[in-house]
């Protein structure tokens, strides 16, 4: 071994030492990197989640919210806020009371996506339960499926223990359905294309005279949520489109249409025209959007901008050549940013964070009205 002298081992040392003061010098020209532990915690749903508190005193929202920042379960704490719009019998879009479809009856869908778990569960044209969105956390929990449908899905819930009723129509629904019916049943016999645009028109015509609320005549709400520690859920619950052909499954049970939830990058979901959402598969667009960088109220852009693109048939077009229907998208990232966007001016989201619920305006890709 080489040995080293004393006065070359003083001079190294020496310039060890002013190599260092120089780099804590240079060091400390830069700002120190905060690595950040969490995040904010935030819920946001479509408007119905901030409007509609059955017999409580709080939206759905707020009980998200409430439940999350205590340390439920994300998933648990979503589902637990759509339940009060299902539950509530004046929310005509979802659950119990929800619009039926054209023979009268009321079918309901439902999915749920845990983002930490990677886990998902859905259920469509489900008949006789109250909550579709629980049955959909069952099949979530207890199978290795991620959607069961019709009298399959109505089975799977009666075997976990949900009680089926004979039938989901209030007073209201029951009402609104005949007085559709009795519009519309003269035109039953019309060729199949004259008797959807019948269909269509009369239900039109109802939203018009202020028999049903626009939002309501699609249906559907909405909630996503992040804790403080990034972890991300979501859940969409829907009695579909108003007066629809009997099993018709719209967008909200279908992974990537609906809802979509990527736990590392966002969740997105959706109300509105389920056939556009579905043709687009919009929730993983926005959320693969988000994993490019793009901010939640870019990704969402992206999105209406393609349905735009690839609404071409005469019949979805208004006399701007633009969409005859509205779309809207609730988004959330991992840093727990958030947007709600959609199609034309006017409809609103809901969010509930450390400063309480709020109702917001979501951003327009559109001026003007669908119908202009």
């Amino acid at each position: 071994m080489k040995k080293i002298k004393r006065r070359d081992f003083m001079r190294n040392s020496a310039v060890a030492g002013l190599t260092l003061a120089a780099s804590k010098s240079a060091m400390s020209q830069f700002p120190a990197v905060v690595i950040q532990s969490g995040v904010k915690a935030l819920v946001i749903a479509s408007a119905n989640g901030n409007r509609f508190k059955h017999d409580g005193n709080v939206t759905s929202v707020q009980k998200a919210f409430t439940m999350l920042t205590r340390g439920a379960d994300v998933l648990d704490a979503v589902i637990a806020g759509v339940n009060i719009c299902e539950l509530d019998p004046l929310d005509d879009s979802v659950g119990y009371g929800g619009l039926p479809n054209a023979d009268g009856v009321v079918q309901l869908d439902a999915s749920c996506m845990h983002g930490a778990r990677k886990r998902a569960g859905a259920v469509a044209s489900l008949e006789g339960v109250r909550t579709p969105s629980l049955v959909a956390k069952a099949v979530l929990e207890t199978t290795d499926h991620h959607l069961l449908v019709g009298k399959g899905a109505q089975m799977f819930a009666r075997n976990m223990g949900f009680t089926i009723e004979d039938d989901l129509n209030t007073e209201n629904s029951r009402r609104l359905w005949l007085e559709w019916k009795r519009r519309t049943d003269p035109s039953h016999y019309l060729d199949p294309k004259t008797r959807a645009e019948v269909w269509h028109r009369e239900g039109l015509k109802m939203i018009a005279e202020g028999l049903v609320d626009r939002d309501h005549y699609y249906g559907t709400i909405n909630c996503d949520g992040i804790n403080s520690k990034g972890e991300i859920c979501g859940v969409t619950t829907t009695s579909g489109l108003a007066w629809k052909i009997p099993g018709r499954v719209g967008d909200s049970p279908i992974l990537g249409a609906g809802l979509y939830v990527d736990g590392s990058v966002g969740a997105a979901g959706s109300t509105g025209r389920g056939e556009a959402n579905l043709y687009n598969l919009c929730s993983f667009l926005i959320v693969e959007e988000m994993r490019r960088g793009a901010h939640p109220k870019d990704a969402g852009m992206e999105a209406l901008k393609r349905i735009k693109a690839n609404t071409i048939e005469k019949r979805l077009l208004n006399s701007r050549g633009n969409p005859n229907f509205g779309i809207n998208f609730y988004i959330l990232n991992a840093k727990g940013e958030y947007a709600g966007v959609t199609m034309y001016e006017g409809p609103s989201f809901a969010i509930c964070n450390d400063k309480g619920p709020q109702t917001i305006k979501s951003e327009a890709l559109l001026t003007g009205k669908p119908t202009d």
